[in-house]
C-alpha cells in the first residue's frame, strides 16, 4: 500500500499541476485579463470559474476512484489471485490513455457546461456587462483547455504508472512463476501521439493569443467595426499557417522516430525468427545507441549460436564414433558414411542447413545398434532368422533413441535418415517397406554412402571388395534396391574424378551396414 499511496500522491501532484496551469492560469489571467470589466464582474467571474473547478474536480476524483480499484485491490490483498493481477497490470498500462477521457470529459461537462450556464445567467441578469458572444470564444478556449491539460496529464501519468508494471510483474513472477507481457501491443499509438502533441503546442497558444486579442479589441471601443473585420482576415492566415506549420512538423517528428522503431522491430522478428542479422545504422541521434546495442547483442548471439554449433557438431561426431569404437573393425564407418553423403548432398543441389542435418543424420544413422546385444552385432557365423530380425531393428531403435533427447523438434530433421536407410527403392527394404520417393530423402541418400561402405571394409569373416566392384554393384542395383539419381550421382562422381573412397573397417550392408 505504501507504493499505492505513493502513486496516489504524485497523481494529486500532477493533477494539480496541470490544472493550475491550464485551466487556472490560462483561463484567469489569459482571458479575463483581456476584459476590460470592473472589479466586481471580474469577481464574479472568477468565482464562476472557482464553483466550475471544484465540480470539475470531484467529478474527476469519482472517475479516477473508479479506475483504481482494480489496483487498489491487487494491492490490498495479502495474496492477490493471478486474475487479479493480471487485471490490475493492464489497467496500470492504461491509465495514461483513460486519464485523457477522464480530463476531457470532466473539464468539457463539469466545468465548462456549469461555468457557460452561471455566466450566461450573469449576463442575463446583468450582473456582468459583456455580450453573449463572448460564451461562444470561451467554450472554444474551454475545448482548448481541456485539451492541453489532458496532454500534460498524459505524460505525467506515463511516468507515474512505471512503478506500478514493475510491481505487479514482479508479483505474478514471485507468486505464480508468470511473466506479465503486453507482448507488442500498443495502446496508444506513436503516430497519433506526436501528431495531437505537436499540433497543440503549435497552435494553442495562437488560439489562446487570437481569442484574448479578440476580446481586448471588442472591449476597446475606439476600434472601429471596419478593423475587426480586417482583424479576423489575419488572425484565420495565421491559425492556417500555424496549423499547417505544426501538422507538417508533427508528420517529420512522427516518421522520422517510427522509421528506426520499425527497423528494430523488423530486426528483432528475424532474430525470433533465427536470422541473426544486424541493422545498419544510419542515425546520428539516439536512435544510434539503440542500434548500436542491438547489434551488439546480434553479434553475442552470433558468437553463442556458433558455438552452440561447434557444440553441437562435436556431440553428433562423438557419438558416431564411439558408437564405433565398439567394434574395431567398424571404426570410421559413420565418419565415412557421412562424408559420402555430404558428396551425393551436394551433388544433388541440396546447400546449407540441409547439407548439415544430412550430414548429421548420417553420422548417427546407427545409433540404433546401441540396442543390439554385442554377441548378435558381432556374430560371425551366420545369423538366425531370430538374430537377423533383431539387427534389422535397428533403425527403428535408433529413432527412439533420438526422440528422447530434447528438445524433440531439435531432433526431428535427423529421424527420417536414421530410420529410413535400410529400406529399397523397390519397397523390399525395412522396417517400413516404402518404395520410390515415399522414401525420406536422407534414407535414400545414406543407403548409397552406407552400402558403398559396408562392401570396401574388410570384415573378421570377410575381404572388403574393390572400388570398382562396389560401384558396379550399385550400379546393378539402381533403381531397385538404392534410388538411381542418387546413385548414379554416387558412381559418375568416383568414375569421372577417379577416386576411391576409404577402404576402411565396416560392417556388412546384409548384416549390420
Amino acid at each position: 500500500m505504501d507504493l499505492f499511496a505513493a502513486f496516489l500522491r504524485k497523481q494529486i501532484r500532477n493533477y494539480m499541476f496541470g490544472s493550475v496551469v491550464a485551466v487556472l492560469a490560462v483561463g484567469s489571467l489569459v482571458l479575463l485579463s483581456s476584459l476590460q470589466i470592473s472589479k466586481v464582474e471580474y469577481l464574479r467571474l472568477s468565482i464562476v470559474l472557482l464553483l466550475s473547478f471544484v465540480i470539475m474536480v470531484f467529478t474527476e476524483i469519482s472517475i479516477f476512484i473508479k479506475q483504481m480499484k482494480p489496483l487498489r485491490a491487487a494491492l490490498n490483498e495479502q495474496k492477490p489471485t493471478l486474475a487479479m493481477l493480471e487485471k490490475a497490470y493492464l489497467q496500470t498500462h492504461r491509465l495514461p490513455k483513460v486519464a485523457v477521457h477522464r480530463i476531457l470529459g470532466p473539464h468539457l461537462l463539469g466545468l465548462s457546461l456549469p461555468a457557460f450556464l452561471m455566466t450566461a445567467w450573469l449576463i442575463w441578469t446583468g450582473l456582468v456587462s459583456f455580450p453573449y458572444y463572448y460564451l461562444l470564444i470561451a467554450v472554444v478556449g474551454a475545448v482548448l483547455v481541456a485539451c492541453m491539460h489532458a496532454l500534460i496529464e498524459f505524460f505525467l501519468t506515463c511516468s507515474a504508472i512505471i512503478p506500478l508494471i514493475k510491481e505487479f510483474r514482479n508479483r505474478a513472477l514471485e507468486m505464480y512463476g508468470v511473466d506479465f507481457s503486453l507482448e507488442g501491443h500498443v495502446f496508444v499509438s506513436i503516430r497519433p501521439k506526436f501528431l495531437v502533441s505537436c499540433m497543440l503546442i503549435g497552435t494553442f497558444p495562437l488560439f489562446l493569443f487570437i481569442m484574448a486579442t479578440q476580446i481586448r479589441l471588442l472591449t476597446l471601443k475606439s476600434v472601429p467595426a471596419s478593423d475587426l473585420n480586417g482583424y479576423w482576415e489575419w488572425a484565420g492566415l495565421v491559425l492556417v499557417i500555424g496549423i499547417l506549420f505544426s501538422s507538417v512538423a508533427a508528420w517529420l517528428l512522427t516518421a522520422s522516430v517510427q522509421h528506426p522503431i520499425n527497423e528494430l522491430y523488423q530486426a528483432m522478428n528475424n532474430v525470433k525468427d533465427g536470422r541473426l542479422l544486424q541493422v545498419q545504422d544510419e542515425y546520428s541521434d539516439e536512435f544510434s545507441k539503440l542500434v548500436a546495442g542491438f547489434n551488439m547483442m546480434v553479434r553475442g548471439l552470433q558468437a553463442r549460436e556458433q558455438q552452440n554449433r561447434q557444440l553441437l557438431d562435436s556431440y553428433f561426431t562423438t557419438l558416431a564414433v564411439a558408437l564405433d569404437a565398439r567394434d574395431p573393425y567398424t571404426a570410421g564407418h559413420s565418419l565415412r558414411v557421412a562424408e559420402y553423403s555430404v558428396i551425393i548432398g551436394q551433388l544433388a543441389g541440396l546447400a546449407g542447413q540441409k547439407l548439415d542435418n544430412l550430414r548429421k543424420s548420417a553420422l548417427l544413422h546407427d545409433i540404433g545398434k546401441i540396442g543390439v546385444r554385442d554377441s548378435v552385432l558381432f556374430k560371425e557365423e551366420n545369423l538366425t532368422d531370430e538374430e537377423f530380425d533383431q539387427i534389422k531393428s535397428h533403425p527403428v531403435l535408433g529413432e527412439n533413441i533420438l526422440r528422447q533427447i530434447e528438445p524433440v523438434e531439435i531432433m526431428a530433421p535427423y529421424l527420417g535418415g536414421v530410420r529410413s536407410h535400410h529400406e529399397r527403392y523397390d519397397g523390399k527394404g525395412y522396417p517400413d517397406g516404402l518404395a520410390g520417393r515415399a522414401i525420406p530423402l536422407f534414407g535414400r541418400i545414406i543407403a548409397v554412402a552406407d552400402a558403398y561402405d559396408a562392401m570396401t571394409s574388410d570384415r573378421p569373416y570377410r575381404k572388403g571388395i574393390s572400388h570398382e566392384r562396389a560401384l558396379e554393384i550399385l550400379e546393378q542395383g539402381k533403381g531397385t534396391q538404392w534410388d538411381p539419381e542418387f546413385a548414379g550421382l554416387f558412381i559418375a562422381y568416383f568414375s569421372k574424378s577417379g577416386k576411391s573412397g576409404k577402404s576402411a573397417e565396416s560392417g556388412y550392408p546384409g548384416r549390420t551396414g
